[in-house]
């Protein structure tokens, strides 16, 4: 690693029984990925989720991803987790000339690296409390075609989607509904979120991987934010 190139993901961990990711928070790239990527920074800054890292103080352990999605996606499948073709990366030629084999299997180490601390994480909080709660924080654009184009109808893009499809939602319903009922109930500039369940995602690789590992123990929370907060086109933030 360079001296000024940040690590993938960085990880602050505390002893309480919540845990915060944004693993789309980054957007810097290594130098041997540039070298054959095809993307603008302000594409790749349009498809990843500033501001989501500064969200994690929400909670007693947090773990940002420091790195664009498009070097290394921890919420996709490690065979999946760098986009190779177009189909990956919603359509986007992300490349003008194939990464080097050398190049993905890099990444792919800090894939396997990452899932390794995460499993020493969750085993040290669950052995304290029993029972984690991990908030995985994302945000979503609803503004395709430009600047100018027309936002997405708000009967498919909820302003807060609550991902419930890779747990048994049963197990985990005193969380997901306590969750769910505290957060419609909230009283954001005068009125209420619109917040759903399931509309827009259903969760990625990262619940997936906690529910399938931890089952009894961990309970993962996919919360998709979409971008009324900040323009998604110009990356201005609305505090």
């Amino acid at each position: 690693m360079l001296a000024d190139e940040p690590p993938v993901w960085s990880a602050t961990i505390g002893e309480g029984p919540t845990v915060a990711c944004a693993i789309h928070d980054g957007h810097f790239i290594r130098p041997d990925v540039l070298e054959c990527l095809a993307l603008s920074e302000t594409q790749r800054l349009y498809e990843e989720d500033p501001y989501t890292g500064d969200w994690t103080r929400i909670a007693s352990t947090r773990i940002v991803g420091n790195r664009s999605r498009f070097e290394l996606d921890l919420n996709r499948p490690r065979d999946k987790a760098v986009y190779l073709s177009p189909a990956d990366a919603w359509g986007l030629d992300v490349w003008r000339c194939s990464p080097p084999a050398a190049v993905v299997e890099k990444s792919l180490r800090a894939h396997d690296a990452f899932y390794a601390q995460l499993t020493q994480i969750l085993q040290r909080l669950v052995a304290r409390h029993g029972k984690v709660v991990v908030f995985d924080l994302h945000s979503y654009n609803h503004i395709r075609g430009g600047a100018s184009g027309v936002p997405a109808d708000s009967s498919g893009n909820p302003e807060i989607n609550l991902g419930t499809g890779t747990m048994q939602r049963a197990r985990w319903a005193p969380v997901v509904d306590r969750w769910l009922g505290v957060m419609r109930k909230s009283d954001y500039l005068g009125r209420h979120l619109d917040v759903r369940e399931n509309v827009k995602f259903f969760g990625g690789q990262l619940p997936r991987w906690i529910h399938d590992n931890f089952p009894d123990s961990v309970c993962a929370l996919a919360i998709e934010v979409k971008k009324f907060f900040m323009n998604e086109w110009t990356g201005e933030l609305d505090v």
